[in-house]
């Protein structure tokens, strides 16, 4: 593993469907995963457009 990886901490993690980085959720998760930061985004976007 790279150094500039950190180790993963625990079972194997979702990407997120819009940057592909390690979300929190298990990839047994169903559904659409989203990252925290892609969280943040996406509720701003949708707060914005009300």
């Amino acid at each position: 593993m790279a150094e500039d990886q950190p180790a993963p901490d625990g079972p194997p993690f979702a990407e997120c469907v819009l940057c592909r980085e390690p979300t929190e959720y298990p990839e047994s998760h169903r559904g659409i995963t989203l990252c925290p930061r892609c969280t943040w985004q996406e509720a701003a976007r949708t707060a914005c457009t009300g």
